[in-house]
């Protein structure tokens, strides 16, 4: 890794430019494996926008869905993800997700990775829309963070890797149809890194609505300035909503893992009646589109803001060994829920479009790779199957490596020249007035007009809402926060015009103006 600076002669300050070999930007569970698959071939500089540990890979209670155990097949574990993925999913990408994926987690517990045991075993759980237990767990439901760990530990063992917090990416550099790395905001000053082959993997955009499991770092950057550089984007209208999130007046949007319902949990309405029955013959176990439609019908039915999940009936010390995490955050908030019904709603939770990238990790734009929730390879189709996304992580963040170096093993010829990237550090960096305000106003457009169910009307109500801050899109801004706020307009607008473009109903998406399935 070298350093220089280059000076901005109109607003008389240098612009530092640091050249590496790769850069990776997100630490997520595919930007932390694509990082280490590319640390043989040079340094690897990892930039995240706050802490390392910071993502949505840290908040992931499930497990991650894999086909080891004695009752399952890799071909099982295909034809429940193209069932999931209601007839959309890239059956190529499937194939190398479930024939890849037992050899990424094997690759995870050689390097330390403790996940629970059933005596001397693997111990599986049952999730929505499985045929088989096949969701491995790590501390009952920690098993991102439990991912995260063994992945950050590897990588700090690799000297070629360079981490560094706390750095937006404001756009890409892309001269020519090539992508030569990213303009970066750190510390006030905007940095020029300048790389071989860079890998996209800053997870999602649930902060675009107003409930989200997401933590409040996936403002959809990754997606807005792939955009912006020229990359196709697809399948934005795919937005997938967990049904169980936890609703109460003091507590955040936290998720109620899939793998609670998994275990028995059953869904009750305000009266605290059963009705999943009433709506999909598998119950609590349908996918995750129709349980969180079945919710939103319930709630309205009784004309009330949420719905219950009870566990009650299990045993209450295995309730608090399987679930210690969420057991624990529940009782922050006054909830025992080995005693009490809790309260849950849906919110947004995970983005099955993105960037469009093939098999390898390539998107449109060469030298531009992506991987995990940011990059759509079209595994998901439209509607992911659960317990999926940290596997798709591990596999396509693996393949984007190992792609970047094969395609990348030696500089291009053509470098930005001090020049270009000098034009770039003479736009004055601005903030947005009224910026809360706008924030607000596009999450509760899209949550009450572009959300679970969904038309014409509302769409186009939401886009017209949208459109009144068009003028945030044309300035660079001083803060992360203004910047996030750019990025979530633009993803919101590509999600809503992705909806009004698509005229039926299919797996997340639903239309109550297009019904049904084309």
């Amino acid at each position: 890794m070298s350093t220089h600076g280059i000076t901005n002669h109109r607003q008389g300050q240098e612009m530092q430019v640091v050249e590496v070999d790769y850069l990776v930007i997100g630490s997520g569970v595919a930007g932390l494996r694509a990082a280490i698959g590319l640390a043989c071939g040079g340094s690897v500089y990892v930039i995240t926008k706050d802490e390392v540990r910071e993502s949505s890979t840290e908040y992931a209670q499930g497990g991650i869905a894999v086909a080891l155990s004695d009752e399952d097949t890799i071909g099982i574990h295909f034809d429940d993800t193209i069932k999931a993925g209601d007839g959309l999913c890239d059956e190529e990408a499937v194939r190398v997700l479930v024939n890849e994926g037992p050899e990424r987690i094997m690759e995870l517990i050689s390097w330390g990775a403790e996940f629970d045991k059933s005596g001397s075993r693997l111990a599986f759980t049952m999730e929505a829309a499985h045929s088989r237990r096949r969701i491995l767990h790590a501390h009952g439901d920690s098993t991102g963070r439990e991912v995260e760990r063994v992945l950050i530990t590897k990588a700090r063992s690799m000297p070629a890797i360079s981490k560094y917090s706390f750095a937006f990416v404001l756009d890409l550099i892309v001269i020519d149809g090539r992508c030569y790395g990213a303009y970066v905001l750190r510390d006030a000053h905007v940095e020029a890194v300048l790389a071989r082959a860079t890998v996209l993997a800053t997870g999602g955009a649930g902060q675009v609505y107003l409930r989200t499991t997401n933590p409040a770092v996936t403002t959809g950057d990754g997606i807005a300035v792939a955009h912006r550089a020229g990359a196709v984007i697809t399948n934005m209208e795919f937005v997938q909503f967990h049904p169980t999130s936890l609703f109460a007046p003091s507590a955040p949007q936290f998720l109620l893992s899939e793998a609670l319902r998994g275990e028995g949990a059953i869904l009750r309405n305000i009266h605290k009646d059963e009705f999943m029955l009433s709506y999909h013959p598998d119950g609590e176990l349908a996918a995750r589109d129709i349980v969180s439609r079945a919710i939103v019908a319930e709630m309205q039915r009784t004309n009330a803001r949420h719905v219950y999940l009870d566990i009650t009936h299990l045993e209450a010390e295995y309730v608090k060994c399987r679930f210690p995490r969420i057991y624990r955050t529940c009782l922050k908030y006054d909830i025992d829920i080995t005693t009490e019904l809790i309260p849950v709603s849906p919110a947004a939770h995970y983005l099955m479009g993105g960037v469009r990238t093939d098999t390898l990790g390539c998107t449109s734009i060469s030298g531009l790779f992506a991987a995990g929730e940011v990059a759509c390879t079209g595994v998901h189709g439209a509607n992911r199957l659960a317990s999926n996304s940290l596997l798709e992580g591990l596999v396509f963040g693996a393949r984007a490596a190992m792609t970047a170096l094969d395609v990348s093993d030696h500089r291009a010829e053509v470098r930005p020249s001090d020049l270009t990237l000098s034009l770039y550090r003479e736009q004055e960096l601005k903030t947005i007035e009224y910026a809360d305000e706008i924030r607000q106003a596009i999450r509760k457009s899209m949550w009450e007009k572009a959300g679970i169910i969904r038309s014409e009307q509302s769409l186009s109500t939401a886009l017209d809402a949208l459109k009144k801050w068009s003028h945030v899109l044309e300035d660079t801004y001083a803060t992360r926060y203004d910047n996030e706020i750019k990025n979530m307009l633009q993803v919101a607008c590509l999600i809503v015009e992705a909806a009004l473009h698509r005229q039926d109903s299919v797996g997340a998406h639903y239309r109550s103006d297009y019904p049904l399935k084309k």
